[in-house]
């Protein structure tokens, strides 16, 4: 490869400009953290624009011996950084192209600009007290001779300079401060973080650390971060930054990327400002997979600083607990996590097994009982349909408390406690544990969805409103076509239900829970018909939960349609003689039939199964024909929500 300094100083090629001598790549001015052997291939690329660079060219002039990894994974690493910080696609490149076996080719046209001359403001640092390049510069008056007029003018002058100098520094200072107010990052979200491995095997590695990172930023107070379901809908996108930020109502963007390379791991992180695009922090972390906590903790850590985000001595305490844990419990841990994130009763139950695979290699590490006692009480919610409900949540619950012996400041097992008392009605024990989670993360949505369904539940409807507005702004993509919709179905707002849930459906048509939520609000305006379609769907994508027939059977009975009606009742009790289907799975169909000596006999059976069905006693419309039955007066004294 030809000597670099032959090469013209800088060369533009779409909105980047690269100084091969300095080191530097920018984007529209702004400058690009990318350095080292990246940086170092893309240089070469350019210097040879259109020509084929081997990858033995590259190794013998580029790449020193003693790399971290061995060559082809360091190189394979390099230009998928190259990529990623262009923008670019291996499958449609723009800039640089894949040879099969070969090496690469520089495809985008260049032009030769002069090298870019820093302005005075850049080159000399604000805390440093040197006014910048705009202020006012002094005028050089001629003094020819030192009479007392003359020097009444040089005092005159000196003074005219030095009001124009104060002048300037208020005004740039003015300037400054609204400058840094409108720089002021006070909301972020972190981007799913890249798997750059290689193996796509590898990919819950980097889900797995994109939570837990989202999850320790969440710990903070001034900061507002969107949350986990959110910003998963940006793992693939098709969108500019500033319009990512504009979608998730955010200052900043933290993007980056996992390498594994064995037992070692190297996260890459940056920042960029949402408004501009600009790059203004950029890190590499290396380690071993057993201190990927620590990693964590310090790309954290660095970004909290770097926004300059008051943290008070107790988050900051919780932002860097760190610990060592083995590579197999991990890798089981996120394993169990990667499981759990579609409410499947197959992947739930491969979920327990890898966090009690985590369990039993380190019964110390509180974060896989969180997981566990996160999957028992989903695999016994009603729309699961797993097992038997009260078992699942004693399962739930020592796991929990397990977890919070263990670490008790960890929200989440607060969080998952709080669900199971609240589902077991105990009520003030319930209130205490959401409001301990959201102490201690103020930041999480599930949280302050769940708490507004408490609310909800105890008919406190317009403060349920407010809370899940609030989860709205930190998960726009989850809560707000769900836990939102949820509470205005209780409410009866259908109208402005069904906004929220066809806004949820237009972005994603399989969305189980929005699919099940249009047939509660279409049936209850009088609509059952219009259900058939959403809630044909959800049976298929549940593979016939409870809970989907259930819905199904309440719209045919609500149509007129008994006959289909009962034959889905009768499924549900033909399988009831082989696995467990919850006795709420029946109370609506009868209540939509009109046979309410039925419906009861299923609230009893809903009520020794501390079934979550009677939790919206007080708010549910399919319950209002039955309202004052004396019989409904009991159930509800008896539950505590008389």
């Amino acid at each position: 490869m030809p000597d670099a300094k032959q090469s013209p100083a800088v060369r533009r090629f779409g909105s980047f400009e690269i100084n091969p001598q300095s080191g530097e790549l920018r984007k529209n001015g702004v400058r690009l953290r990318l350095s080292g052997q990246p940086f170092q291939v893309l240089s070469g690329l350019v210097e040879r624009a259109g020509e084929l660079v081997t990858r033995e060219e590259l190794h013998s002039k580029l790449w020193p011996a003693d790399t971290f990894v061995d060559f082809d994974h360091g190189l394979n690493n390099a230009v998928a950084r190259i990529r990623e910080i262009l923008d670019d696609s291996s499958e449609s490149p723009r800039y640089v192209e894949t040879v099969p076996r070969r090496g690469y080719r520089f495809i985008a046209p260049l032009t030769d600009v002069a090298p870019r001359t820093p302005t005075v403001a850049e080159l000399t640092p604000v805390s440093a007290g040197v006014m910048p390049a705009q202020a006012p510069r002094a005028s050089v008056l001629p003094v020819t001779k030192r009479t007392p007029s003359s020097r009444l003018w040089v005092v005159l002058a000196g003074v005219t300079v030095l009001a124009a100098l104060v002048a300037g520094v208020v005004l740039y200072q003015g300037r400054l401060a609204t400058s840094n107010r409108q720089l002021a990052v006070r909301s972020l979200a972190v981007l799913p973080l890249k798997n750059l491995s290689g193996d796509p095997s590898q990919e819950y590695l980097a889900d797995g650390m994109t939570e837990e990172l989202i999850g320790r930023l969440s710990m903070i107070h001034g900061l507002r971060v969107i949350s986990r379901t959110s910003v998963m809908a940006f793992k693939d996108p098709h969108m500019s930054m500033p319009e990512i930020a504009k979608t998730l109502g955010v200052d900043a963007l933290v993007e980056g990327s996992v390498i594994r390379d064995g037992s070692r791991v190297r996260v890459h992180a940056q920042l960029i400002r949402g408004a501009t695009d600009e790059h203004f922090w950029s890190e590499n972390y290396d380690g071993e997979l057993r201190d990927v906590l620590g990693l964590e903790s310090e790309v954290a850590q660095s970004i909290a600083e770097k926004v300059e985000v008051t943290v008070t001595g107790a988050e900051r305490a919780r932002l860097v607990a760190t610990r060592h844990v083995s590579a197999e419990v991990y890798e089981s841990y996120l394993k169990g996590k990667f499981a759990l994130r579609n409410s499947d009763a197959a992947e739930i139950k491969e979920g327990v097994a890898y966090f009690e695979d985590a369990i039993r290699k380190d019964p110390t590490f509180a974060p896989a009982y969180v997981g566990l006692a996160n999957a028992h009480e989903l695999f016994g919610s009603t729309f699961v349909g797993g097992a038997p409900v009260q078992e699942e949540r004693q399962k739930a619950t020592d796991a929990a408390r397990k977890a919070l012996e263990l670490n008790a400041a960890l929200s989440e097992a607060h969080d998952i406690l709080a669900v199971v008392l609240w589902k077991q009605w105990q009520w003030a024990e319930a209130e205490a544990e959401y409001k301990r989670a959201l102490e201690l993360n103020p930041n999480d949505a599930i949280a302050h969805e769940g708490f507004s369904d408490w609310l909800l539940s105890r008919g406190r409807t317009e403060e349920a409103l407010a809370w899940a507005e609030r989860g709205r702004e930190l998960d726009p993509v989850a809560v707000s076509g769900n836990g939102i919709a949820w509470i205005l179905f209780q409410a009866r707002r259908y109208d402005d239900a069904l906004r929220e849930l066809h806004s949820v459906l237009a972005a994603r048509p399989n969305e189980v829970r929005a699919l099940w939520l249009l047939g509660f609000v279409v049936i209850a305006k009088g609509q059952p018909e219009e259900a058939f379609p959403s809630l044909q769907k959800a049976v298929s994508i549940t593979h016939r939960s409870p809970g989907s027939l259930e819905l199904l059977a309440t719209a045919y009975a609500h149509s007129g349609r008994r006959k289909e009606a009962l034959r889905l009742i009768d499924e549900l009790k033909q399988r009831q003689r082989t696995s467990y289907v919850p006795a709420s799975a029946f109370l609506n169909p009868y209540l939509a039939l009109g046979d309410y000596d039925q419906a009861f006999f299923w609230f009893e059976r809903a009520y020794r199964e501390k079934s979550a069905i009677l939790l919206w006693l007080k708010v549910h419309p399919f319950f209002d024909p039955v309202r004052n039955d004396p019989r409904f007066k009991d159930l509800a004294h008896r539950v505590g929500l008389d």
